[in-house]
């Protein structure tokens, strides 16, 4: 080998051994990748309604078994369940839905989420109000759909005390009539009982402030937002229709708790409704309704945001979410 040879071999090796270092100090490096962070993002989403916005609210979610499901076998569900590709092992994975909307003039939230009231993977309406912008003293409206604990204990902050100081609060009379009564309470199934505490304790401070206001089923309570009948769920479950220029979102409360098996199948209820037949009627002709005037949905228990439409099928009827895109005011 002569020198220039020798001289080349050289230069080769040499670049060779710094492309091992270099190699084995990538290898090093991604070894050392950072802990996977395990968090999600805040839970909120927005939304135009014409002059309006709409921000939807994560409160969390609970895994609700198939079980509680009526009127449909358990082979029936489990075929639903795959063709949407959700498991039912420990429950069904559903959301709990809370909304923001600005009309202009008023900053309304419907439903407040559940606080503490339930477990750790409930309770975010607060936070996510704060993450979405605004400040719990901001919002000078909170419409409930019914007078569950996941639907107001948020009513409260951690002190117990009003968690919207400048807000009034309205509900159903039917709902305020069954609910808050001690009398009521005493003579429903002792697992219920806990219910009607949790109702009370959110409520008081307003009423005591005389914040705490009833309506009638069809009252239109401010421009733009008026009042949709829905009971069965709960005696005085209500639904609240906002509507600017054309548009109109029908905020539906617990009308549908499990989107793969109601839709297609509305003649099925749940163990929680308060009259089944009913809440079996509401749904159906609610269906009927929202897809003859194309009202855009919103639901408490829809998968996150909870916003979209219903479609009807050949059999039954489908769930067809929003696309996630920019807020815009051209369509």
């Amino acid at each position: 080998m002569n020198h220039q040879s020798v001289s080349v071999w050289a230069r080769k090796t040499a670049l060779l051994g710094i492309a091992a270092i270099a190699l084995s100090g990538s290898l090093t490096a991604a070894a050392a990748a950072p802990a996977q962070l395990k968090t999600q993002v805040p839970g909120y989403y927005r939304h135009a309604l014409g002059e309006m916005e709409v921000t939807a609210l994560y409160d969390g979610y609970v895994d609700l078994g198939s079980n509680l499901l009526k009127g449909i076998r358990a082979d029936q569900i489990q075929s639903l369940l795959a063709r949407m590709f959700l498991k039912d092992i420990k429950g069904i994975q559903t959301a709990v839905n809370a909304y923001l909307v600005h009309t202009g003039g008023r900053l309304v939230l419907v439903d407040a989420g559940s606080a503490s009231c339930f477990g750790p993977t409930l309770g975010q309406v607060q936070d996510n109000i704060r993450a979405a912008g605004y400040a719990l003293e901001d919002v000078d409206t909170v419409l409930l759909t019914h007078l569950h604990p996941d639907h107001m204990c948020g009513l409260l902050n951690k002190d117990g005390k009003p968690a919207f100081p400048n807000a009034t609060v309205f509900a159903a009379q039917e709902d305020m009539d069954f609910w808050l009564s001690e009398a009521t309470a005493a003579t429903a199934p002792e697992d219920k009982r806990p219910f009607f505490k949790m109702a009370r304790e959110a409520a008081a401070p307003y009423l005591a402030a005389g914040k705490f206001r009833s309506f009638k089923a069809g009252e239109q309570l401010f421009a733009g937002v008026s009042v949709v009948p829905t009971q069965g769920h709960t005696p005085g479950h209500m639904s609240y229709l906002f509507s600017s220029k054309a548009r109109q979102l029908l905020v539906w409360g617990d009308i549908v708790h499990n989107h793969a098996v109601q839709f297609s199948r509305p003649e099925v209820s749940l163990e929680f409704d308060s009259n089944q037949k009913q809440a079996i009627a509401t749904r159906k002709a609610l269906f009927v309704t929202a897809t003859k005037n194309g009202w855009e949905i919103a639901g408490a228990h829809l998968p996150f945001p909870g916003i979209g439409h219903i479609r009807k099928d050949a059999k039954g009827y489908a769930w067809v979410p929003l696309e996630f895109g920019p807020i815009r005011t051209d369509r």
